[in-house]
């Protein structure tokens, strides 16, 4: 009997990387970004976006989510800018699309750190 494997990883891209600057913005217009998330390897793999926490010691207990944040979310929005989707899954070789919109608000500059989770990575 033969038997063989191969074993693989989450392969993927993101364009155009990061950051993501939009420049200046006329207070009370939105502008749009796209994002494009490619996943280069062979399997399907699951990405969601969220919130960067304030310190290491704070990304480690985010591994430990409510049952209601791990259900698919349309979009996220943190400070002035809204992101979308924030979840998904891609097949092998496919693409996904974000967008990211930034409504400005107040004057002065806005900075978010975002964190996109792809499971297998």
């Amino acid at each position: 009997v033969s038997v063989s494997a191969t074993a693989v990883y989450s392969k993927f891209s993101i364009e155009p990387g990061p950051p993501i600057d939009f420049g200046a913005v006329v207070k009370g217009t939105k502008k749009t970004q796209t994002v494009v998330l490619e996943n280069k390897g062979m399997l399907n793999f699951k990405f969601r976006i969220h919130q960067a926490p304030e310190d290491a010691s704070a990304l480690e207990s985010k591994s430990h989510q409510p049952l209601l944040e791990l259900f698919l979310q349309d979009h996220l929005t943190v400070g002035m800018f809204t992101v979308s989707p924030c979840s998904g899954s891609i097949a092998p070789w496919g693409q996904q699309k974000i967008t990211v919109d930034c409504l400005a608000g107040q004057e002065g500059i806005c900075e978010e750190q975002l964190y996109i989770d792809i499971t297998g990575r």
